[in-house]
């Protein structure tokens, strides 16, 4: 066993909220399982930890630490602020705590590197204060990874809006994409949001390396690219596929699951928008009534419309009724054979993991869609915000793994009409064979990255023979 004194630590700073926590916990806990590392996770906010946050993290193992930095004021900002300005700040005016904890761990740790996403890169300054190595961890897609080290330079080159550009902007090793299918803080140059990311994404070559959640053979071309040497480019290491996997065996088996059970092997879609995915009352009730002429089984975890979340009388009321009563009349009850209508949250890593599971209907966020992909799990895109436009462009048009129902753009929603052909192509047409047998090959190929022997696990276990050869040299 290796003495303490030679075991690499490594400081992990999370921006606020879950969707980047989860892929950075299981990053820790895949080198904690195979290389003994250990981490302290330091969290960062603007006011008290939610309750899933302290959950997640009150349950890691031992070897895996996590402290709270004192809250951030936010009192200066206009109430109209958008998220990626507000993280970014989160970090920013967290440095100073972070400094303090700093200089307490490397009186009792073997600290070898700091590892941020994509929003911290604020402290990197910090960590070449310390003489610490700087890595981001990109918890999205080599396109978008690739996208973000060529914005500065399309940021210098074009004039207005990337929207309004008549041709494809063309991505580094990507396929070409329109202006209007970037991600959200892109669209409007003059917010706050867009210069937050650009500066976070000129400060990228900052990073003595990126760790990436995808694989090669999942986005080959971005990839290529990114793992080519150039001026200005840090290292890229595609460790993906990180998921979670893992669930708790001892809570009592979901109902959903169990109706899983009973239903036949890959018959079902599971129809599911994230933790943040809302749709509008009339495009819940389009979506209710195309799963029904579609007579396919599915699972359903809806969330009441955004249209009404936002009305806080509205929601005083409902919140003591009916939990499901803005489905169409009488939706719940004609379709109780063949779907399960599951009100706000289910264990999604295991319906996917089901073998009744047969396709996903999904934002297209990209912790869903590896899951879908080390699972086999054809999909249909739905993006709704962030990058989703972005990842759905790349899962339908390159690595060709989902159908993307076509909106009417008059009436600003999918029609019934649309869903039914798209669910029934997926679950039981021609195309939808042709997406599963692709995603059977990104399902053997991922198992492969990660294997002993993978290009995920051998990348790793490099870095880590690197950080223990500083450690006693």
């Amino acid at each position: 066993m290796e003495a303490p004194s030679s075991i690499p630590h490594l400081a992990i700073l999370p921006s606020p909220g879950m969707g980047h926590l989860i892929p950075l916990i299981e990053f820790a806990k895949r080198l904690l399982s195979h290389h003994r590392l250990t981490f302290t996770f330091i969290i960062p906010s603007d006011g008290p930890p939610s309750q899933p946050q302290r959950a997640l993290l009150s349950s890691l193992p031992s070897g895996i630490h996590h402290l709270f930095l004192p809250p951030v004021s936010f009192d200066d900002l206009p109430a109209a602020s958008k998220i990626e300005t507000i993280i970014t700040l989160t970090i920013s005016r967290s440095l100073p705590s972070l400094r303090n904890v700093f200089k307490s761990m490397l009186s009792h740790s073997n600290l070898v590197g700091l590892v941020v996403d994509l929003f911290g890169t604020d402290a990197f300054d910090l960590a070449r204060e310390f003489n610490i190595s700087s890595y981001m961890f990109f918890p999205s897609t080599a396109m978008l990874l690739s996208f973000a080290l060529f914005l500065p330079k399309l940021d210098q080159s074009v004039v207005g809006e990337f929207r309004d550009l008549p041709d494809p902007i063309k991505i580094p090793g990507c396929i070409p994409i329109q202006g209007k299918d970037l991600l959200d803080p892109v669209q409007d140059r003059k917010n706050e949001a867009y210069k937050w990311t650009l500066h976070n994404a000129k400060r990228y070559a900052l990073a003595d390396g990126i760790f990436l959640n995808s694989f090669p053979e999942l986005e080959p071309g971005a990839i290529n690219y990114l793992r080519k040497e150039e001026a200005g480019k840090p290292p890229v290491y595609p460790i993906g596929p990180l998921v979670k996997i893992d669930a708790n065996e001892n809570e009592e088996r979901a109902e959903c699951l169990k109706w899983l059970d009973e239903q036949p092997h890959g018959s079902v879609l599971f129809v599911s928008f994230g933790s943040g995915g809302t749709l509008s009352s009339d495009q819940i009730d389009e979506l209710a009534l195309g799963l029904e002429m579609s007579r396919q089984r599915f699972i359903w975890v809806v969330r009441s419309p955004s249209d009404k979340i936002a009305n806080a009388t509205y929601f005083s009321v409902h919140s003591q009724s009916d939990p499901l009563d803005f489905l169409p009349e009488g939706f719940v009850e004609r379709t109780k054979k063949r779907g399960l209508v599951v009100p706000s949250w289910a264990p999604q890593a295991q319906i996917l993991s089901h073998s009744s599971t047969g396709g996903f209907l999904t934002h297209c966020g990209w912790n869903s869609t590896l899951e879908s992909v080390v699972n086999g799990i054809p999909l249909i895109a739905w993006p709704l915000y962030a990058e989703q436009r972005m990842n759905a462009v790349m899962l339908t048009e390159e690595i060709k793994v989902a159908l993307r129902p076509k909106m009417n753009e008059k009436k600003g929603i999918v029609e019934k009409e649309e869903i039914s052909k798209v669910v029934k192509s997926v679950l039981e047409g021609e195309e939808g064979k042709k997406l599963r047998r692709k995603m059977k090959e990104l399902k053997e190929a991922a198992e492969r990255a990660v294997g002993e022997d993978g290009s995920s696990s051998k990348i790793v276990s490099g870095l880590v023979n690197k950080w223990k050869a500083n450690i006693s040299s």
